[in-house]
């Protein structure tokens, strides 16, 4: 058994949210490069660019890529062979949110109660998915989700015999809705099968594979093209004033379901797919 620090987790923590509010992976930067050349609009170009110099600025500076700093969600892959020591992980957690939103001057959006409103003045709770892995490691990954993006996302339960298309025209059809809301261009995560709670955990966990990483299994990765490709049909391009590149991607994570189901969960993010990881 080994044993870590609750000390060492708040100092990841800490750390993670506020890398992860300031500078964008290697994989957002090469997506978007990409995406300059492939994209046909002028305008849609330079919002493009603007956008690569927004996250240089932010990652030189060390301010906040977007005033919105969203909620901290935070993975955890738990080894069994770990025994956390000095307290609980999920204060652990807590505390290391509370110190990087409040060492890294990055707002603190969270509110007490969803009809009294009241911030809590820390950004904590953070959102906590604990999973227990083989092995003595534990790794964290702080993906901090801003509510423009959050609130276009939705799910659905279709029926089965809706499909392979039934589940690529729900897709578009919530993109579609979201239009320039979510400040595209966009990163979509699916969740496919499960079950109602287990498809909407999928779609976020679908966020954190690198841009352009496909699904390992064939007939998944297919979908993911052909949806990416659909969605970037739309027009509705950067920052919906229109253009080819509405999206940088499209991930799907798929779970066995019941005979009866096909649930659909679609969870959007901005421009920015922001999410920094260490491993203890």
């Amino acid at each position: 058994m080994r044993n870590i620090h609750v000390q060492d987790i708040i100092n990841a923590v800490e750390g993670l949210c506020i890398e992860a509010c300031t500078t964008l992976p290697a994989d957002w930067w090469k997506a978007t490069e990409e995406a300059i050349s492939r994209e046909e609009s002028p305008l849609g170009k330079d919002i493009l660019r603007l956008l690569q110099e927004n996250a240089s600025l932010a990652a030189s500076t060390g301010e906040a890529i977007c005033q919105d700093t969203g909620m901290a969600v935070v993975f955890v892959e738990l080894g069994q062979d770990v025994h956390i020591e000095g307290g609980s992980l999920y204060e652990a957690i807590n505390e290391g949110v509370r110190r990087g939103y409040t060492k890294g001057y990055l707002r603190k959006s969270v509110v007490n109660d969803p009809l009294i409103r009241r911030n809590t003045g820390d950004n904590t709770p953070a959102i906590i998915h604990v999973e227990l892995v083989p092995g003595s490691g534990l790794r964290i990954t702080v993906a901090p989700k801003g509510g423009g993006s959050e609130n276009c996302s939705a799910l659905k339960m279709l029926r089965p015999a809706d499909g392979r298309e039934g589940v690529i025209r729900y897709v578009l059809e919530v993109v579609e809705a979201a239009g320039a809301n979510p400040c595209p261009p966009i990163t979509v995560g699916v969740g496919l099968g499960g079950n109602f709670e287990m498809a909407a955990l999928l779609a976020k966990k679908a966020l954190l594979r690198p841009l352009g990483k496909r699904h390992p299994e064939a007939h998944i990765a297919e979908l993911e093209r052909e949806i990416l490709e659909r969605i970037n049909h739309t027009g509705i391009g950067p920052q919906g004033l229109g253009g080819r590149i509405t999206a940088l991607d499209v991930h799907v994570e798929t779970y066995p379901t019941h005979i009866t189901s096909l649930p659909v969960a679609v969870n959007i993010q901005c421009h920015a797919t922001r999410h920094a990881e260490a491993l203890l």
